[in-house]
């Protein structure tokens, strides 16, 4: 497996076709038309946000499309498949969507944003955030664009099937991770600001808690430094 770098990567979300052709359309062509300033002949590097990067060559150029031609594809595994971080809406919106970002560069491909007692409920973007999340798998040089799924419930967070990770300061254990690839699904649960009621502890009887050290971490924090150890 090629490991690209120094590199532009943009993003193409139409299929390629039989003839290793594919089309970039909308903002991203402007961007690399205006922007970047190529041109016919040119070389890019293509991702479609499931796996792959495309070289290609650049053969049609209009006002907002690019058309090329693929000369090589490079194929990556997503070892973080299965791996779910499951995050409360923030009362700093800028922190909130920093957390996001430094996820997404450190390999993580799947987000739930979710609402409890303690969570800013009117915060609520979904579009800015996944203009966020494909600035940063294209930042990073990956080639998977993160899923998100939005407005979920503490209610509906203990009801998913699969192993329950909750960060809280107060739990006894301190974290460890071995291995994301085994298989089935693992949600990284991280409190809002204030942590969870005990109530909403109550709701996870079959979650495993966990702290992150001594020291008391802003939830952002938390969040990035699970990405980063896992």
């Amino acid at each position: 497996m090629k490991q690209l770098s120094n590199i532009e990567l943009y993003y193409s979300s139409s299929p390629f076709f039989d003839d290793n052709k594919i089309t970039i359309k909308g903002e991203e062509a402007k961007h690399i038309i205006k922007v970047m300033r190529h041109s016919s002949e040119d070389v890019i590097f293509i991702t479609n946000g499931k796996g792959s990067i495309f070289k290609s060559i650049i053969n049609n150029i209009d006002d907002l499309s690019i058309d090329a031609e693929i000369s090589e594809e490079f194929k990556y595994n997503n070892k973080f498949r299965n791996v779910i971080f499951c995050i409360p809406k923030l009362k700093n919106p800028d922190r909130f969507e920093f957390a996001l970002e430094k996820c997404t560069e450190l390999g993580i491909t799947n987000f739930i944003i979710f609402d409890s007692e303690r969570t800013v409920k009117k915060s609520n973007k979904p579009d800015r955030w996944e203009k966020i999340l494909l600035a940063a798998m294209k930042q990073s040089l990956r080639s998977f664009l993160p899923n998100l799924e939005v407005n979920f419930s503490i209610e509906e967070l203990a009801k998913l099937e699969g192993r329950k990770i909750l960060f809280s300061q107060d739990a006894n254990e301190r974290f460890h991770f071995a291995d994301s690839d085994s298989g089935g699904k693992y949600y990284f649960i991280f409190g809002p600001e204030g942590d969870f009621t005990e109530l909403e502890k109550s709701l996870f009887s079959d979650a495993e808690f966990y702290n992150l050290g001594n020291n008391r971490l802003r939830s952002e924090t938390a969040i990035i430094k699970s990405a980063a150890l896992i």
